[in-house]
């Protein structure tokens, strides 16, 4: 407030809103009735994140139904200097698209933008628009007899758009990559309002940068994903699921080499979760059982699949599982036996944060280690947080097979869950510390948002922060997209 204003002036219209009501005016001729959202209790939804960690709040939220009208609207963000959040399912777990709390930022949805444009079974492409939910993605190419070989456990939700600017893993990485792995072309609208056309459906295209990959995995923060054309596989034939009990992180990375040397090519997820979260799992989700006779410390989900029916995968199982168990690797397993025992296998481990998240508060560390590495880290970080916090409960799971795990602690029994997210910056750089000491990183998949950026001088400070800020600044000079958001 300049000095010359009294202490007592009434807020005007513009102050309650936190954007100029002539920008919302105009952006609803752009958008129609339909796309734009102005009412607390309609905006309140989009405002928060999935955690629950961040509640902002929006002057409006902007739902734009074509590319064109999308472009539009940013292109007058510009001129006015209106700050926008870029929004897809809002299911970051960093708080990545949540808006600030005084009300200065739009939300702009790709909601609306959910068109499937084209599906090519012969090169193997699936061209869709940002807000074509990943299952959405995932039933089409199925339907044509080809598989988007991305999963994650928020796919009902998620957006193609979301998924692909913050270049999420999954369990599929072991095998297919990350979301950059599985991105041929993008559209995309850049802060000034100009649209970049690069849906191109070449594997190979060797024309300069590769730009693509400029927008996957930034956030938000230089542009909105529109469209992307996504790769895919061949639907496969024959699938083989098990549950195995085992007795240690150490025994579980000794069965994944088991599987690696057998027939790498075939392992589609290897998944780990502990004892203790998959109690959590059968305590708090209706239908959950453990198909195990006896509880064991820590458990292991393995998927086979092949695109070539009579593979023998079951027999594959059968033999390197009956091996590990000979040789004290193994205490138990269970192998799928029908589609429906296979979801219900899936269902414990896709479970794991929905169920952590009735049990009580918990701090996440999304981190990842060289795969040869993965036990030695849990059983140190467990060692670390422990002694910082008597009482806490470490609950580590994820893809051990392309070396993620999400390192999570649930609030000590009987305590405060406000005093326990009061300790997540102390918990995470504790676990950050071991991280660093076997050459990972502090954020795996789950990317930066506005939880993280904080750590980003510490981890890649110097020249590589340097160019990020130098692309930052070249792309969105005004500084509009996603502020707060990844870089500090």
């Amino acid at each position: 407030m300049p000095d010359s204003a009294a202490p007592n002036t009434a807020p005007t219209d513009t102050d309650r809103a936190g954007v100029p009501t002539a920008v919302l005016d105009t952006i609803r001729t752009i958008v129609g009735d339909r796309g734009i959202l102005t009412e607390p209790t309609d905006t309140a939804p989009y405002a928060e994140d999935w955690r629950r960690l961040y509640q902002g709040r929006a002057s409006a939220v902007i739902r734009p139904g074509t590319t064109a009208e999308l472009a539009a609207v940013v292109a007058l963000c510009a001129r006015s200097g209106t700050p926008i959040v870029p929004q897809g399912g809002n299911t970051s777990m960093v708080g990545g698209a949540v808006p600030n709390e005084d009300g200065s930022e739009l939300i702009l949805s790709t909601v609306r933008l959910n068109r499937i444009r084209d599906l090519d079974a012969a090169d193997l492409t699936l061209t869709i628009e940002a807000g074509v939910t990943l299952k959405a993605a995932q039933l089409a190419a199925a339907e044509q007899g080809c598989l988007l070989p991305l999963s994650i456990s928020s796919e009902g939700s998620a957006q193609i758009g979301g998924v692909l600017a913050t270049n999420a893993g999954g369990n599929n990485t072991v095998r297919y990559g990350n979301a950059r792995d599985l991105v041929l072309g993008l559209e995309v609208v850049l802060p000034d309002g100009t649209v970049w056309n690069g849906l191109r459906r070449l594997r190979k295209d060797n024309t300069g940068y590769c730009l693509r990959q400029l927008f996957v995995g930034s956030e938000g923060t230089l542009g909105v994903i529109t469209a992307a054309v996504m790769k895919l596989a061949p639907q496969p034939k024959e699938t083989a699921v098990a549950l195995c009990g085992v007795n240690s992180a150490e025994a579980a990375l000794s069965l994944f080499t088991r599987f690696q040397a057998h027939d790498a090519a075939s392992i589609s997820a290897f998944e780990l979760m502990s004892g203790l979260g998959m109690s959590f799992v059968v305590k708090h989700i209706p239908g959950a059982v453990l198909p195990l006779e006896t509880p064991a410390p820590f458990y292991v989900l393995v998927e086979l699949a092949s695109p070539r029916p009579g593979a023998g995968l079951r027999d594959m199982m059968e033999q390197i599982l009956e091996r590990a168990l000979g040789d004290d690797i193994l205490n138990d397993a269970a192998i799928a036996e029908s589609d429906a025992q296979r979801a219900a296998i899936w269902r414990l481990r896709e479970e794991h944060s929905e169920a952590q998240k009735r049990e009580g508060a918990s701090v996440k560390n999304d981190v990842s280690v060289p795969v040869s590495k993965v036990p030695g880290f849990i059983r140190q970080a467990t060692a670390a947080c422990e002694a910082l916090l008597p009482g806490v409960r470490v609950v580590p799971f994820g893809h051990i097979g392309d070396g993620n795990i999400h390192f999570n602690l649930e609030q000590p029994v009987g305590s405060e869950a406000a005093w326990f997210l009061a300790q997540d910056h102390v918990i995470m750089d504790a676990v950050n510390q071991v991280v660093r000491e076997y050459d990972g990183s502090f954020s795996a998949e789950h990317g930066i948002g506005r939880l993280k950026p904080y750590m980003m001088p510490d981890w890649r400070g110097g020249t590589e922060l340097a160019l990020m800020q130098r692309i930052k600044a070249a792309i969105d000079p005004g500084g509009i997209m996603n502020p707060g958001k990844l870089l500090p």
